[in-house]
């Protein structure tokens, strides 16, 4: 049987935003589609709804008109559970909560047929503890949809402890006939993508907390520096802080309160106050009708230096030196040192964030990593109070003169995309280890469920295999609270790295 035979309708349960979403995908894969809803007329609401969807894309001419009048005739709302009898597959995408998801599984099993594929789309709850309920957990399995799901191209395929395989690959197939990406991944807090995008988010807030730098600051080089398309700030505003903020409490009381993945106390504070993003009006950012969008915190314009020495190989911003002398500022290189720094004409050192702090050093500023040194638009810098005037305003006008908005930061180590990309690389290492997904489904999932400009493993080809680990581990000694320690997966692809390069 194929995706495209199943032995009779899809059916979907629960008739919210997400239902509608996922009883569309299937409606115009060519399936006959049965909604059901628990209160009374919301099914029947919802077909109406998704017929006016079908209307637009018939407007944008992305269906024709018989197209959708087939698809029309192929829904169908139904008032009772038993009208479900004949499905070939069930999603349910009702509340988010153990108990109700598992009351309604029982009363599905005993209507449908033993050869029915039965599905949840939660995003936060285990699929084991939820098919637990069943009488024949193997054929029940994950079926994560993003929203909106008719635009979103991913869908997790979750296995619980006990799906079985032929279950999970018929929903893998499923949902490539429908024009889905599917990634295969064990039923773990989070799946892949609300598991390795934690330090998205989390770093962000940690930053702000330490009073480093304000949100707009920290978007804007999120965006502009690391090649996010939105900042971690901007971005809950729009999922919802307290959506977002139960998502990181679900995935930290999952992993039995991980210090990993501690939820934000900044962002706690911001859910008391009611304050929810752009769906209440305010956020991290006001949406009310007067307010002005804060600015990032850019620095005036000053004078380059007139040179720059390099010491040693600059490692992922190696890409600079070409930069530099493009525009016109003269480049000495000093093969003699085995450092990684520019050194400015003042005598003080410009060098990328590598998890040490500023204090540490007589006269050092710090320069973020950036996704493309050549395309990024915003740099930031950060320094100690020991670091000379002369040396701030040198480091910023060779950045300035490079074409780049220049963020002045406080002193926190591995300042804002370093630290973020390091911790993100780490947890899909680890994840990999654990046997959650492949290098390539993680990849393909932080790409398309949540825009990265790169998956985690494409981002540690390009920074090199010991980069991340040496990063954490820096950030480890000086906050040793286990929340930056690297995962053993990440020292071994280091390691590895090193004993293939003669390291004794």
């Amino acid at each position: 049987m194929t995706a495209l035979d199943l032995a009779g309708p899809v059916a979907v349960v629960g008739t919210g935003t997400m239902g509608q979403g996922i009883a569309q995908v299937a409606l115009v894969a060519g399936h006959p589609v049965r909604l059901y809803d628990a209160v009374p007329g919301r099914a029947l609401a919802a077909a109406e709804a998704i017929g006016t969807r079908l209307d637009r894309l018939v407007e944008k001419d992305r269906l024709t008109g018989a197209e959708r009048d087939a698809a029309r005739a192929r829904l169908r709302p139904a008032e009772t559970l038993s009208e479900l009898a004949d499905s070939g597959l069930v999603v349910e995408a009702v509340l988010e909560r153990l108990d109700v998801k598992q009351q309604l599984l029982r009363e599905l099993e005993e209507i449908v047929e033993d050869d029915c594929l039965l599905a949840t789309n939660t995003s936060s709850l285990s699929v084991t503890a939820i098919g637990g309920a069943l009488r024949n957990p193997g054929r029940f399995v994950g079926l994560h949809f993003f929203n909106p799901a008719p635009l979103m191209p991913l869908v997790e395929v979750v296995s619980g402890f006990a799906t079985d395989v032929t279950s999970a690959t018929r929903a893998y197939e499923m949902a490539r006939a429908w024009g889905k990406t599917p990634v295969a991944c064990a039923d773990t807090p989070g799946f892949i993508v609300n598991r390795i995008a934690r330090p998205f988010y989390a770093e962000a807030f940690a930053v702000y907390e330490a009073q480093a730098a304000d949100p707009a600051t920290i978007d804007a080089v999120l965006r502009e520096s690391g090649g996010f398309k939105m900042g971690a700030f901007e971005l809950t505003d729009l999922i919802g802080q307290d959506i977002n903020e139960s998502v990181t409490r679900s995935v930290w009381e999952s992993f039995f309160q991980d210090v990993r993945f501690t939820p934000s106390l900044a962002q706690r504070r911001l859910v008391e106050s009611g304050r929810h993003g752009r769906k209440t009006g305010h956020g991290w950012y006001d949406y009310g009708d007067d307010a002005d969008r804060p600015e990032p915190h850019t620095a005036e314009k000053v004078q380059p230096p007139a040179h720059v020495v390099v010491e040693g190989d600059l490692g992922p911003a190696a890409e600079l030196v070409a930069l530099i002398r493009e525009a016109g500022i003269q480049v000495r290189e000093d093969e003699e040192d085995h450092g990684t720094r520019l050194v400015l004409p003042s005598g003080g050192q410009l060098a990328l964030a590598d998890g040490q702090t500023a204090v540490e050093f007589r006269d050092v500023v710090y320069f973020d990593l950036a996704l493309d040194y050549r395309r990024a638009t915003r740099i930031a810098l950060s320094h100690s109070r020991d670091a000379q005037t002369q040396t701030l305003a040198e480091a910023t006008g060779l950045f300035q003169a490079l074409g780049k908005d220049v963020s002045v930061i406080g002193d926190v180590p591995g300042m804002i995309v370093a630290r973020t990309v390091a911790r993100i690389v780490d947890l899909a290492h680890d994840a990999v280890a654990k046997g959650v997904a492949t290098e390539e489904d993680i990849d393909t999932a932080m790409r398309l469920g949540v825009n990265y400009p790169l998956g985690p493993f494409e981002w540690s080809r390009r920074l090199g295999r010991s980069w991340a680990y040496d990063v954490l581990d820096d950030l480890h000694l000086r906050e040793p609270s286990g929340r930056y320690a690297p995962s053993l997966a990440l020292y071994r692809h280091a390691y590895a790295s090193e004993k293939r390069e003669g390291t004794p």
